[in-house]
C-alpha cells in the first residue's frame, strides 16, 4: 500500500516530537510542540511536563527529581532542536503545496509519553495582529494552569 498525504504529514509531526523527546532524554511525561507558518514566517518551540511540572526547554533540569540524569540544556543544543523542528514545518508546507492542501497556520502537538499517544490540533487562517511568541506563551500558561502551577 502506498503512502498518502496523511502518512507523510503524520511522519513529520512524529519527527518533531522525536527530536523534542530526545532533547530531554525520554524524561518527560508530556511533550508540547508549537508550530506555525504564517505570513511566510516559520515559528517552532517546545515545552515539557516533567514530574508534574510544566517547564520551558531551558528550565527542564529544574523539574527533575534528585537522581534523574540532568539534561544538556546548552543554548546551542536547544537551537539545533528548533532548527530541526523548523525544517519539519517547512517540509509540511511543501507537502501541503504538493498535495494542494491548505497549510495549517498553527499546529499544537501534545505527545503523552506514558500512553505513547500523539494528539494535534490545527488552526487555519491567520490574523495579522497575532504574535507567535504571545500565542506560544499563552498555550504554555494554559498548560501550567492545568498542572496547578
Amino acid at each position: 500500500m502506498s503512502k498518502v498525504f496523511e502518512d507523510y504529514f503524520s511522519e513529520l509531526q512524529a519527527d518533531m516530537v522525536s527530536i523534542a523527546v530526545e532533547y530531554v532524554e525520554n524524561q518527560a511525561e508530556q511533550v508540547f510542540v508549537y508550530c506555525s507558518f504564517r505570513a511566510r514566517v516559520i515559528y517552532g518551540d517546545v515545552f515539557y511536563k516533567i514530574n508534574g511540572k510544566v517547564c520551558r526547554k531551558h528550565k527542564v533540569n529544574e523539574a527533575l527529581r534528585p537522581g534523574q540524569t540532568p539534561v544538556d540544556a546548552d543554548p546551542d543544543r536547544q537551537g539545533a532542536m528548533l532548527r530541526i523542528i523548523n525544517k519539519d514545518i517547512e517540509a509540511l508546507r511543501k507537502l501541503c503545496a504538493e498535495y494542494k492542501r491548505e497549510m495549517p497556520a498553527v499546529i499544537k502537538i501534545i505527545y503523552n509519553a506514558e500512553t505513547n499517544r500523539l494528539n494535534a490540533s490545527y488552526k487555519y487562517g491567520w490574523q495579522p495582529d497575532e504574535d507567535e511568541d504571545e500565542l506560544f506563551r499563552a498555550w504554555f500558561a494554559e498548560e501550567q494552569a492545568k498542572a496547578g502551577q
